[in-house]
C-alpha cells in the first residue's frame, strides 16, 4: 500500500476516523492493527517477521534493564540477532557474489542460493529502530513495559517502510500522554500529506522518467548532458524522499502524534558536513550515536578519528544497499568527510583564508562546492552498475561527447539547441522549490497560516496533483531500503 495510492486516500481517514471515534483504551490497539494491516498489504507473512524481531527485543530490554550483571550478554545477542536477520534478507545474495568472484580466480566455485529471498519492506528502518532501543536501555534508559505499545513503536504504519528512524524515549511518551483531538493537528496533518504528494508525484515523478533514460543509456549522451541528469536526480531524490517524510509526518499528526523531520535545507549546506546535519537527520545522527561514537568517535587520534569516519560512512552506504555502488557511494562520502576536517585544520592556522571563507563570495563558493561535491556522490548512488558508474564520471569530468548527437534527439526527438534553455529553466525552479519548501517545513508556517487560507492552498495543491501528474507513479525511492 503506497502513500500515492488509492488504497492508501481510503486506508488513512477509515483509521483516523476509528481512532477519534473509540475509547481512550482502544486507540493503541486500533492502530496496532491498522499497521499490521498496512504491512500485510504488501506480502503477508512478512508481518511474522516483524512480529518475532518485536517479541525478541521487547524481552532483551526487560532482560537488559533486569539483569545488570548480564546485560552486555543480552545486549550482544539482541544486536547480532537483528544484524543477522538484516543480513539473510538484504546482503544474502551480495556476500554470494562477492565471495565467487573472490574465489573464482582461484578455481573454487561458490555454490548460488538455491533458493529466492524476498527483501521484506522498511526492515533496515526498523532493525534500526530495535537496535537503537536495546543500546539506550543497556545505556541506562528505561525499558518499554507495554508490549502493545512497544509493538505500535516498531510497526507504526506512517513511519514503518522508510522512516523517519524514531527514538523510543521520543515516540513513547507520546501514546502514554493520551494524545486529544485537535482541529490544529487536522490541519497540519493534511496539509503536509498534499505537500508531500505535491513533491512526490508533480516533481519527484516527472523528473524520475527524465532521469531514468539518461542513466540507463549513458553512452548516448555527452558530458554536459550527463551533469544535468545528475542534478535532475539531486532534486528527484530530495523531493522524493522529503515529499515521503513530508506524508509520514502528517499521517502521524491527524492521530496526534509526532515524528522528527528529516530534511533542512541540505543543499544549502556550507560544507559536506553541513550536508549530513541537514539530510536524511534521523539516519545521519543514528550513525553518529550508534557506529561512530561506539568506534570511537572524535575522543582519540586523529587517524582513528578518520578511519571512524570512513568505516561508519561506508557501512552507511551499504546499508542503503547490497551493492558496489551504494558501498562506493558510503566511502565518498566518507573521504569527503576526512577532506573536510583536514581543510578546517590547516584553515584555522592560516589567517587570510579563514578571511576568505567568512567572506560572502567565500561562503557562496563553499555552498556550491558541496553541492557538486554531493552529485557526484549521487552518481556512484544512482548508476545502474557501478562500471556504468565509472563511466558517466568520466563523461562528466572530460565533457566527452556521445555517440549519437544529443540529449534532445535521443529522448525528445527535437532540435538540439532548444533542450538546454529548458533544462536550465527548470533546474534553477527546483532550486527555488527546494528553498522554499524547506523554509516552509523548518519554520512550522504551515501551522500559522490562517485556516481559510489553508483550505484554498490545499485545494490549489490537491487540483495540481491531480492534474498534472504523470500516468504512472513510481514506487518510493527509499522503500527499496
Amino acid at each position: 500500500m503506497l502513500f500515492n495510492s488509492l488504497k492508501y486516500a481510503i486506508f488513512l481517514p477509515v483509521v483516523v476516523l476509528l481512532f477519534w471515534c473509540c475509547p481512550q483504551k482502544f486507540r493503541v490497539p486500533l492502530l496496532l492493527i491498522a499497521s499490521y494491516v498496512f504491512y500485510m498489504s504488501w506480502r503477508p507473512i512478512y508481518v511474522f517477521l516483524i512480529l518475532g524481531l518485536t517479541a525478541l527485543n521487547y524481552f532483551a530490554g526487560l532482560l537488559i534493564a533486569g539483569q545488570p550483571d548480564r546485560k552486555r550478554m543480552w545486549l550482544t545477542l539482541a544486536v547480532v540477532a537483528n544484524l543477522a536477520t538484516l543480513a539473510y534478507f538484504k546482503y544474502a545474495y551480495f556476500f554470494d557474489e562477492t565471495l565467487s568472484a573472490m574465489l573464482r580466480p582461484a578455481g573454487i566455485n561458490v555454490p548460488a542460493i538455491p533458493f529466492d529471498i524476498v527483501l521484506p519492506l522498511g526492515i533496515s528502518f526498523f532493525v534500526f529502530e530495535f537496535i537503537h532501543y536495546v543500546v539506550d536501555v543497556y545505556r541506562g534508559g528505561e525499558p518499554v513495559k507495554s508490549f502493545p505499545g512497544f509493538c505500535l513503536f516498531a510497526s507504526f504504519f506512517p513511519t514503518q517502510i522508510a522512516g523517519p528512524i524514531k527514538r523510543y524515549q521520543d515516540f513513547v511518551p507520546q501514546f502514554l500522554s493520551q494524545p486529544k483531538f485537535s482541529i490544529a493537528c487536522l490541519d497540519e496533518g493534511i496539509s503536509l500529506i498534499l505537500l508531500g504528494l505535491f513533491k512526490k508525484v508533480l516533481i519527484a515523478d516527472n523528473l524520475a522518467f527524465f532521469v531514468q533514460g539518461g542513466f540507463a543509456n549513458p553512452g548516448l549522451f555527452t558530458g554536459l548532458d550527463l551533469w544535468l541528469f545528475t542534478y535532475a536526480f539531486a532534486f528527484q531524490i530530495y523531493f522524493d524522499f522529503s515529499g515521503y517524510t513530508d506524508i509520514a509526518r502528517g499521517s502521524a499528526k491527524l492521530f496526534g502524534y509526532k515524528v522528527p523531520i528529516n530534511f533542512n535545507l541540505p543543499y544549502l549546506a556550507a560544507n559536506i558536513a553541513d550536508f549530513w546535519h541537514r539530510w536524511h537527520i534521523s539516519l545521519s545522527t543514528w550513525l553518529r550515536d550508534y557506529l561512530f561514537v561506539p568506534l570511537g568517535g572524535s575522543r582519540c587520534s586523529k587517524w582513528l578519528n578518520y578511519r571512524n569516519l570512513f568505516l561508519t560512512m561506508a557501512l552507511g552506504g551499504l546499508w542503503h544497499g547490497a551493492a558496489m555502488h551504494y558501498l562506493l557511494w558510503g566511502a565518498f562520502h566518507g573521504i569527503l568527510l576526512i577532506l573536510h576536517k583536514e581543510f578546517q585544520r590547516v584553515k584555522e592556522g592560516v589567517a587570510p583564508m579563514r578571511c576568505v571563507v567568512a567572506s560572502t563570495p567565500g561562503k557562496i563558493a563553499s555552498m556550491l562546492l558541496t553541492f557538486h561535491a554531493v552529485c557526484v556522490g549521487w552518481v556512484f548512488f544512482r548508476a545502474e552498475t557501478t562500471e556504468s558508474c565509472f563511466a558517466i564520471l568520466k563523461k562528466m569530468f572530460f565533457l566527452e561527447s556521445a555517440q549519437t548527437n544529443s540529449l534532445a534527439m535521443n529522448l525528445f526527438n527535437i532540435n538540439y539547441p532548444l533542450i538546454y534553455p529548458s533544462v536550465f529553466l527548470i533546474l534553477p525552479l527546483l532550486a527555488v522549490g527546494h528553498i522554499a519548501m524547506g523554509y516552509i517545513d523548518r519554520h512550522g508556517l504551515i501551522a500559522r497560516v490562517p485556516r481559510p487560507l489553508k483550505a484554498v492552498w490545499c485545494f490549489a495543491l490537491l487540483f495540481i496533483v491531480i492534474t498534472f501528474s504523470p500516468d504512472k507513479s513510481p514506487r518510493f525511492i527509499y522503500f527499496q531500503f
